[in-house]
């Protein structure tokens, strides 16, 4: 888990038939072909489908082995994986963004992500307030706690060109999807704008997707979900990816069991957090 009703719907539909009474330990060959069987399954929706019955079958696979997952992907790489702390859902008024950052600090959390709520649409009083939380937040954290920041994908190209630059001064170690992540172009420019890191890749499908960000010198850091990108089969291949650009690869949390397994198994500085 977890499982979400649409990821359900294509398994039922479109995986099921082809899954039933085939050799639920040959996870490469069941993962490079339901690749292949949908000729709009490369990505989206269909791809969340595939991807947590990638999952399923190592643990499945674990459970025949009598081994942990991360052991079977060659690791473990160390004793334990550093987490950042999410902070979605908290409020954003700078005080109490502040009050509730120090509370995490104080946790345990070995970094944060915030989350802007104004955009392009909230003009120079929106753009003020996401400046004034992250400014609250440094403050109440200290320099050199690692501090990321989420746009989710809703900036235009100019806008995020102007926060990146804004936030310079706050060293975010990230900021993460200020566009779509299909707009490698626009990811490259906000990303040569000012000194701050981009991120993305959690709404990225699959090694070949993640290659163009790569090669377009569009991202910092990787995301890739293993619930949606196409498994622990192919987030182990992004990884592999990634160290060849030197991009560490920081999974989205939405499946964390998943994600967790394989920052286990590759390098720490392949795979620095998980969130």
């Amino acid at each position: 888990g977890p499982i979400q009703r649409s990821q359900a719907f294509v398994i039922h539909e479109h995986l099921r038939r082809f899954l039933l009474g085939r050799d639920p330990l040959a996870t490469e060959a069941l993962q490079d072909q339901m690749l292949r069987m949908n000729r709009h399954g490369r990505s989206g929706l269909f791809m969340t489908g595939v991807s947590p019955v990638d999952c399923a079958l190592w643990d499945l696979k674990g459970k025949a082995l009598g081994l942990p997952i991360f052991r079977i992907l060659g690791g473990p790489t160390r004793d334990a994986a550093p987490a950042y702390a999410s902070m979605l859902g908290f409020s954003t008024e700078p005080a109490a963004a502040a009050t509730r950052a120090l509370e995490y600090k104080g946790m345990g959390f070995t970094a944060q992500k915030w989350f802007f709520r104004n955009g392009p649409g909230d003009g120079y009083e929106g753009q003020r307030k996401n400046l004034a939380m992250a400014e609250a937040v440094r403050e109440a954290v200290g320099d050199g706690y690692p501090l990321m920041f989420d746009a989710f994908m809703g900036w235009t190209a100019q806008y995020a060109t102007e926060m990146v630059r804004l936030l310079e001064p706050i060293r975010p170690t990230w900021m993460e999807e200020p566009v779509p992540p299909e707009r490698v172009g626009e990811l490259r420019r906000i990303r040569q704008a000012a000194r701050v890191p981009i991120a993305t890749g959690e709404h990225v499908y699959t090694r070949w997707q993640t290659k163009e960000l790569l090669v377009g010198e569009a991202v910092d850091f990787l995301q890739n979900d293993p619930d949606w990108t196409g498994g622990i089969t192919e987030l182990v291949k992004v990884c592999a990816l990634a160290s060849a650009f030197d991009v560490p690869v920081v999974a989205h949390g939405h499946s964390l069991l998943a994600a967790l397994h394989v920052a286990a198994s590759q390098s720490p500085v392949t795979v620095p957090y998980v969130e």
